[in-house]
């Protein structure tokens, strides 16, 4: 079928009972759906064509499904710009996917894309992409007011420059050292502006993912310093 790509295999069950046995067939014909070696989907017994498109549109990966694990792969190795480059081109093809539009927000915040990144997260309104948005949005909102309404003439402490200094190197994408900037705020008000910077950490956080090694070490020294 021009419309699907997979590979159709017959099993005689008589002649291979072990397999029957692997997967639990009681009755043929048994259509069991495999992607990447697991089983994604199962159907027992003849099905009009209607059915069995509507099946295969559920278990086979789209085109989407497949630019979306690319992306996220250039989100988790830290290639924020073709990160971006790759969900604008998903968004173009479906401008509401919830998925692609947090995680567009992702590759523009580090980026330091404050602004521009706001509007996508405002665009998530249910569902695990919206806790992910407000999750992300305090860094955001700091990057955007950055930009928008800071001023070098503005009359500030001594923290809120070390603070301001922080989020211009979240600006710079040096998301690093806007950690340990971060982290040096903590140290000297660990409620600094009603745990606004303690939010900025949590949101980046958010941003690279729990499994991003700067998470994990940052998260650590967040606890150190708080607790």
């Amino acid at each position: 079928d021009p419309d699907f790509d997979f590979v159709l295999a017959k099993v005689n069950v008589d002649s291979n009972p072990n397999l029957s046995m692997e997967f639990r067939v009681q009755s043929i014909p048994a259509v069991l759906a495999f992607v990447d070696g697991m089983v994604v989907g199962e159907f027992l017994g003849a099905q009009p064509e209607s059915k069995i498109r509507e099946f295969l549109q559920d278990v086979i990966p789209s085109e989407i499904d497949e630019e979306l694990d690319e992306a996220q792969s250039l989100l988790a190795t830290h290639h924020w710009q073709t990160a971006e480059t790759a969900y604008r081109h998903i968004l173009m093809q479906s401008p509401e996917h919830p998925i692609a539009m947090v995680n567009l927000a992702r590759a523009l915040l580090a980026q330091g894309k404050g602004c521009e990144a706001i509007g996508y997260l405002q665009d998530c309104t249910d569902g695990q992409e919206l806790v992910q948005a407000e999750r992300l949005m305090p860094l955001a909102r700091q990057l955007c007011d950055a930009k928008t309404n800071w001023s070098d003439e503005d009359d500030i402490t001594p923290i809120d420059a070390q603070f301001r200094q922080a989020v211009r190197l979240y600006e710079r994408g040096n998301i690093e050292a806007a950690l340990d900037g971060m982290l040096d705020v903590l140290r000297q008000d660990k409620r600094y502006r009603k745990g606004l910077a303690r939010q900025v950490m949590l949101a980046t956080f958010e941003l690279l993912g729990e499994s991003d090694m700067m998470t994990q070490t940052y998260r650590q020294e967040l606890a150190t310093v708080l607790f």
